[in-house]
C-alpha cells in the first residue's frame, strides 16, 4: 500500500516537474525567436540602406543573413510546436492517470464495503428487522386490547334482543293519550234549548222505566 502511495506521489511529482521544464523551455524559445525576428528586421533595413547607397553586394549579404535568421526562426517555431504537443500529451496522460487512480480508489472502497457486508449479514439483518417489527406489532395489539373480562358476544346479542322486545311490549301496553277537546269560540257555540218541564204522566213513565231496569 505504501509503495502505491509513494509511487503515485512520485508520478505526480515527475509530471509536474516535466510540465514546468517544458514551460521554461517554451518561454526560452519564444524569447530567442523574438530576438531573431528583430535581427531579421534589422537586416532588411540595412539591405534597404545599402540599396539606396548603390551597394548591391552589401545589400545581398544582408538579405542572406535575413534568410538564415528566418530559417532559425522557423526551426524554433517547430520546436515550440513539439513542446506544445508534448505538454498536451503530458497533461492528457496526467488526467488519465488521475482518472484511473480515482476509479481504482473507488473500486477498492467498494471491495472493502463488500467484504464488510456479506449476503449472510444482509439476510440476518433483515430477519432481525422482521422479528422486531412483528414483536412491536404484538405489543401494539396488546396495548390496544380492551381492559376487563372477556364477554360472549352471542350472549350480549341475545340480551339486547330481550331488551328491545320488552321496550316494544311496554309501548304497546301504554294507554292512548287523551285527545284534547276542540275549543270552539264563544260566538260560534250552538245554543241548546233549555230543558222543558215534564208533565205528571211523563214523570210516572220514567219512574216505571227505572224500576223495570232494576
Amino acid at each position: 500500500m505504501f509503495t502505491k502511495i509513494f509511487g503515485k506521489q512520485k508520478q505526480e511529482t515527475t509530471a509536474l516537474t516535466s510540465l514546468e521544464k517544458l514551460n521554461e523551455t517554451l518561454e526560452m524559445l519564444q524569447k530567442k525567436e523574438s530576438v531573431l525576428t528583430r535581427k531579421a528586421s534589422a537586416e532588411v533595413e540595412k539591405a534597404r540602406e545599402f540599396t539606396r547607397a548603390k551597394n548591391k553586394k552589401a545589400a545581398i549579404q544582408c538579405l542572406k543573413r535575413k534568410r538564415l535568421l528566418e530559417q532559425q526562426i522557423e526551426q524554433l517555431g517547430n520546436y515550440e510546436l513539439r513542446i506544445h504537443d508534448q505538454m498536451i500529451l503530458l497533461e492528457g496522460a496526467k488526467a488519465t492517470t488521475e482518472t484511473v487512480d480515482a476509479l481504482r480508489s473507488g473500486a477498492a472502497a467498494m471491495k472493502g464495503m463488500q467484504k464488510a457486508m456479506s449476503m449472510d449479514d444482509v439476510d440476518n439483518t433483515m430477519d432481525e428487522i422482521n422479528e422486531q417489527t412483528e414483536h412491536m406489532k404484538q405489543i401494539q395489539a396488546a396495548l390496544a386490547a380492551p381492559m376487563g373480562a372477556d364477554f360472549d358476544e352471542d350472549e350480549l346479542e341475545a340480551e339486547l334482543e330481550e331488551l328491545e322486545g320488552a321496550d316494544l311490549e311496554e309501548e304497546l301496553l301504554k294507554p292512548p293519550e287523551p285527545v284534547a277537546p276542540i275549543q270552539i269560540p264563544a260566538g260560534k257555540q250552538s245554543a241548546r234549548p233549555p230543558p222543558q218541564k215534564l208533565t205528571a204522566e211523563e214523570e210516572e213513565l220514567e219512574a216505571l222505566q227505572a224500576e223495570m231496569a232494576l
